[in-house]
């Protein structure tokens, strides 16, 4: 493969007005209407992008699906999927980039959205350039923007794959440096408990009660003491758990009878993902069976459980990890695999039978009000889009 150039002063450009736009989850319509916007005023044919009804689909309505684009090409060599999400956390609703030096932050005190607006403009810059070529003869690419990602990939999940079509190779542009080929994620599973007691007057009579606050102390407590809690290590397995919100109570005088909490287990092993969910959940309903009132009644657990991606990974020699990193030894960058703890995208297209490995395009401390771009590495991952899409005459 030979390096191709990209106009980076529109590279810029086009990042800074992406992650400008307001895009919360279920909220990605404005950004999905400036992207097919720019394609078209790139002179992509309009009937060439289209919206797959994901929204209707996923947990949380929203306000537009998983925007696909086919980029048109007769060539007969592999077809290539490039994918990035287009919503970002709440904490970086209303980013007001600024450049400084190499690097791009928010003013204001709100998070950048990098994560992912950079990956959605790398692919964009890609797309125009291919477009501005005016090749017919190139292989056929398609592009798709996911919708929900930030709350359980509920975009990727949600994919109508019937209108991506086949795919020979899969390159995900998301969080991270442009070097990490991320040939795999964990599987995450989420939980929702809730915990029903007795509910008493706490001064006058404590002991008719049953409190459901007692019942999510005592679980916690001994899925901690036991180690099913934090990082897990049991007979050569591995995973986490978390029991990550707690609600329940509306006043100090009354026994509480009414608890919810929610927690997540991920492994890279389902088998194991499901005995941790499984001691989870043995332990909320012990614990409501032995807190009981006066009268020997006892609380009740209710409990939800479900897959918010499985685990994967890519062979050694998948062409699409290979192809990513061929590309990425082209601008000079040295490539190096990693297997990710956090779920991706990549983890449902696997689902769909896509293969896709995942590259980062230069975003820094991500969630966070310190989130930076370096701007070095995002124009890095716009040349590895372009050259994955319109490779060079001698590739």
């Amino acid at each position: 493969m030979k390096e191709i150039v990209v106009n980076e002063d529109e590279a810029l450009a086009r990042y800074l007005e992406l992650t400008a736009i307001k895009g919360g989850s279920g909220h990605e319509r404005d950004v999905a209407d400036r992207i097919a916007e720019t394609l078209i005023q790139a002179g992509l044919d309009e009937s060439a992008i289209q919206f797959d009804g994901a929204e209707t689909r996923t947990r949380m309505p929203g306000n537009c699906g998983n925007l696909i684009v086919h980029l048109p090409g007769s060539g007969k060599g592999p077809r290539t999927m490039l994918s990035a999400h287009m919503d970002t956390v709440p904490i970086c609703l209303g980013s007001d980039p600024v450049v400084e030096g190499d690097r791009v932050h928010s003013r204001g005190g709100t998070g950048l959205g990098a994560d992912d607006r950079a990956g959605c403009a790398a692919i964009l810059t890609a797309a125009i350039e291919r477009l501005r070529l005016g090749r017919p003869d190139l292989d056929p690419a398609v592009i798709a923007f996911f919708i929900q990602e930030e709350i359980g990939l509920e975009g990727a999940r949600h994919l109508d794959a019937s209108m991506v079509g086949p795919v020979d190779r899969a390159f995900n542009f998301d969080g991270g440096a442009i070097e990490k080929v991320t040939i795999g994620a964990i599987g995450g599973e989420r939980m929702e408990i809730s915990l029903t007691g007795i509910p008493a007057h706490a001064g006058a009579a404590p002991e008719q009660g049953a409190s459901a606050i007692v019942m999510a102390a005592k679980a916690i407590a001994d899925l901690e003491s036991d180690g099913w809690l934090g990082r897990i290590e049991k007979e050569g397995r591995s995973g986490t758990a978390n029991v990550g919100v707690i609600q329940g109570g509306d006043a100090t005088n009354v026994v509480t009878p009414l608890v919810t909490l929610r927690a997540e287990a991920r492994s890279h092993d389902p088998e194991f993902r499901s005995q941790i969910v499984a001691q989870i959940r043995a332990a909320f309903e012990a614990a409501a069976d032995s807190v009981t009132n006066v009268a020997g009644l006892c609380g009740k657990c209710d409990f939800k459980s479900r897959v918010d991606y499985e685990a994967f990974c890519l062979d050694d020699n998948d062409p699409s990890v290979e192809t990513l990193e061929q590309a990425l030894q082209a601008i000079g960058r040295e490539p190096y695999r990693q297997v990710a703890g956090g779920g991706l995208d990549a983890n449902w297209l696997k689902e769909h039978g896509i293969h896709a490995v995942t590259v980062g395009c230069g975003q820094e401390n991500i969630h966070t009000a310190d989130e930076q771009l370096n701007i070095p590495d995002y124009l890095a991952a716009c040349r590895v889009a372009t050259l994955l899409i319109c490779p060079s005459d001698d590739s």
